[in-house]
């Protein structure tokens, strides 16, 4: 233990240093050095690296360092959440990152395999002070023994599953076992899909494959970031400390209604109306409904665009025509729409050239082409025939466009018109019209030409002004060298105007996930999906446009889908874009959810599915779920086993239908219904759908005949201790 904690200490001293300097550099980066673009250029970067490596070591000061590996050949390694290295000419390793190589023994090596060790060692550390050691023996012809030897070789795990809960999910980086691994450190390229059942630590090891992924291909993941998608901002504040403990910072968290930039999806919709919205025949609708606002006159019943020399006429053939050359082109619709103006102003100028100088004799038109050019000129700046234009084939917006779709459902089935339909401006953008905006928005296209044209210009300006600047420099060059070579260099020596230009040009240093967050067209480098089968078609397409080099990692289990418009099943989801070419890969151990509450879940998922095997739990707890009618007070009853159940440490999750929250946060001390849940808090009340990758010491299941079969088996597998349910009115058949 003594040797342990000295290498501790000599490891946090050194931590220290480097945090010192760190924060040093910062500060002397922050310091004014000057005011040209070169020296802020410098500064900014060197500020973003700095405070990426001071976040980094403030992250891990926790538990830094937790294991320990000894070789065959009498040499040892540490084992932490980052490396360290010394500050000598070598730059040895003092301690080793978990992702390295050279640590991957700690979790694979067994007595059967040991890969070299020796022994294993587990540390644990209260803030700087090592508390415990536990050894594991590998070489069984090794007879050496520390007095720390772990007979089982699974007491730090069960310490770490039976530990109280914080509210904050915990990395397992201490505790990965061998089937976690090998998913973790999988190759980056393509999808491989995760499924496991409640406790598997599915969530735990798409996190850790972040971190890993950023470790082993970080130049690559640097610049395209990484995005984990999680089904509700409970769940990403309740996952949020995972990946900064594992000294990694730059990785996008989002929820579905958080991806299409510019849009804060807090809206709800009902059940169905989120499955409509959700379905795969909605891509169909909305492509229709674009191209049925590209419209044509009425036959013989042209537009009349008031021009001063004389009336123009916009017929149904000239629109026609126009309009199926803009289409022709397949481009979305506003990048079309240049196209189909183009084609209308054409013919109008051509009607306008007939008109006056025709001529009247049957002879070759009296107007010469600079003549007609200047005819041109003046129907392309007409506004009356942009009005003529926009009226035929409006420039549209995808928050605009959908507004007005929803107003009005079109393409859809009656009775799925009615139950999306929905008043401009009532209610918000709820998470369901996301992915219907980013397909209307590939679909609309962005017509960015006059702002491309307007950035072109303004580079030409900086491009002439530094041209000038060096011609000056040229100007004053002294005259003392005029017969001989100078080696006196000046800058129109070493550098040309367009390069002295870009300098003038202000950088983007936000991080790549910050980037990523306000760009809708970002392709990043890895995505991973928690909840997959949650997801809907529509859902999916917006995703799969966010990867288009297909590198997922999709965690789920269909046995869990709550939503109406989830797709549930892998094959399913994945055929329409990458066929069968996909990992599949099942986690079948249970770490969280003790044997005799899971013997409980698993009655109400046989009660639909008989086949079905839930997943082996490590542990029992020796103390059965409780069901308790509560009579007429329900709210009442709930109060009296909250206050039963409420734990000295950790946390009590009540998980109850949303419709009867207020009722019960009425008789709760400290506890708010319709809020987003605090899941620090001591007792946490949240609905089934809140609850899903959540976990809990204890929990309270209210009323559950009110839930889906789906949601009860989700909410009564969150607890890590005890489980009671109350109810009312009725109970399930699958609980009697």
């Amino acid at each position: 233990m003594q040797k342990e904690q000295q290498f501790i200490d000599r490891l946090y001293d050194r931590v220290d240093v480097l945090r010192g300097v760190a924060a040093q550099q910062v500060e002397d980066a922050l310091t004014p050095v000057g005011n040209g673009l070169q020296a802020r250029l410098e500064r900014d970067v060197q500020v973003a690296e700095r405070s990426g490596l001071l976040a980094a070591l403030n992250a891990v000061d926790g538990s830094l360092c937790f294991g320990r590996i000894d070789l065959t050949d009498g040499t040892a390694h540490h084992i932490g959440r980052i490396g360290i290295r010394e500050d000598d000419d070598a730059h040895t390793p003092l301690l080793i990152d978990w992702r390295a190589p050279v640590a991957r023994p700690f979790y694979l090596a067994t007595g059967h395999t040991p890969m070299g060790l020796r022994r294993r060692r587990h540390l644990t550390t209260e803030g700087r002070t090592v508390t415990e050691l536990h050894d594991e023996i590998l070489d069984v012809a090794d007879t050496r023994r520390t007095g720390f030897e772990d007979p089982s070789g699974d007491t730090v795990l069960l310490a770490a599953v039976n530990s109280a809960r914080t509210g904050r999910m915990g990395d397992i980086v201490r505790t990965i076992q061998a089937e976690q691994d090998r998913i973790i450190r999988a190759p980056h390229q393509g999808v491989m899909v995760v499924e496991g059942g409640p406790g598997t630590g599915k969530t735990a090891v798409a996190l850790h494959r972040a971190a890993f992924l950023l470790y082993e291909h970080r130049e690559l993941l640097a610049k395209r970031a990484v995005l984990i998608v999680g089904p509700n901002p409970a769940f990403l504040s309740y996952i949020g400390e995972v990946l900064p403990a594992l000294g990694e910072t730059g990785v996008l968290l989002a929820t579905q209604a958080e991806l299409f930039p510019g849009v804060r999806a807090e809206g709800t919709d009902t059940s169905r109306s989120a499955a409509v919205k959700g379905g795969a025949a909605m891509a169909e609708a909305l492509a229709l409904a674009v191209r049925d606002r590209q419209t044509l006159p009425e036959p013989g019943a042209p537009l009349i665009v008031a021009h001063d020399d004389g009336d123009l006429i916009l017929d149904w053939e000239i629109a026609y025509e126009a309009r199926q050359a803009a289409r022709d082109t397949r481009l979305p619709h506003n990048l079309a729409r240049p196209h189909f103006a183009f084609r209308v102003i054409d013919a109008l100028t051509e009607q306008l050239t007939e008109r006056i100088g025709a001529d009247p004799y049957g002879g070759p038109n009296f107007l010469g082409p600079d003549d007609i050019a200047q005819l041109g000129k003046a129907v392309a700046v007409s506004e009356a025939v942009h009005e003529a234009i926009d009226s035929l084939w409006p420039p549209l917006t995808p928050e605009g466009f959908l507004a007005g779709y929803l107003a009005d459902p079109l393409f859809v089935p009656d009775a799925d018109a009615d139950t999306i339909r929905r008043a401009p401006g009532e209610g918000g953008w709820t998470p369901a019209d996301v992915p219907l905006l980013d397909e209307v928005a590939e679909l609309l296209g962005v017509d960015d030409s006059a702002e491309r044209a307007a950035a072109e210009a303004e580079r030409q300006e900086r491009i002439a002004y530094a041209q000038g600047v060096l011609e000056l420099s040229r100007g004053s060059e002294s005259f003392e060298f005029e017969d001989e070579e100078s080696e006196l260099l000046a800058a129109h020596d070493i550098i040309d105007a367009e390069r002295m230009a870009e300098r003038q040009e202000e950088a983007d240093h936000r991080s790549a996930a910050e980037r990523a967050a306000a760009d809708r067209t970002w392709a990043f480098g890895h995505i991973i999906v928690d909840e997959a089968q949650e997801l809907s078609p529509m859902a999916w397409r917006l995703l799969m446009r966010r990867a288009p080099s297909r590198s997922m990692t999709l965690v789920g289990d269909p046995a869990q889908t709550s939503e109406e418009a989830g797709v549930g099943a892998w094959k399913e989801i994945l055929e329409p874009y990458v066929g069968d070419r996909f990992e599949h890969v099942s986690l079948r151990v249970n770490y969280r959810t003790p044997a005799e509450i899971m013997e409980l879940a698993a009655r109400v998922r046989r009660a639909q599915d008989p086949s079905f095997e839930p997943p082996a739990s490590v542990r029992s707890t020796g103390e059965a779920p409780w069901l308790r009618h509560t009579g007429e007070d329900l709210a009442g009853g709930v109060a009296r086993a909250v206050a039963e159940l409420t734990p000295v440490e950790g946390r009590l999750g009540v998980i109850a239908p949303p419709a009867l929250h207020a009722a019960i946060a009425a008789r709760l001390d400290g506890v708010t219904a319709g809020a987003e849940p605090d899941l620090t808090r001591p007792v946490v009340l949240l609905g089934p759908r809140q609850a899903k990758g959540l976990e809990f010491d204890h929990v309270l299941v209210v009323e559950p005949a009110l839930f889906g079969a789906n949601d009860l088996y989700v909410a009564l597998t969150r607890a890590t201790q005890r489980l009671g349910v109350v109810y009312r009115d009725d109970l399930p058949e699958s609980l009697r």
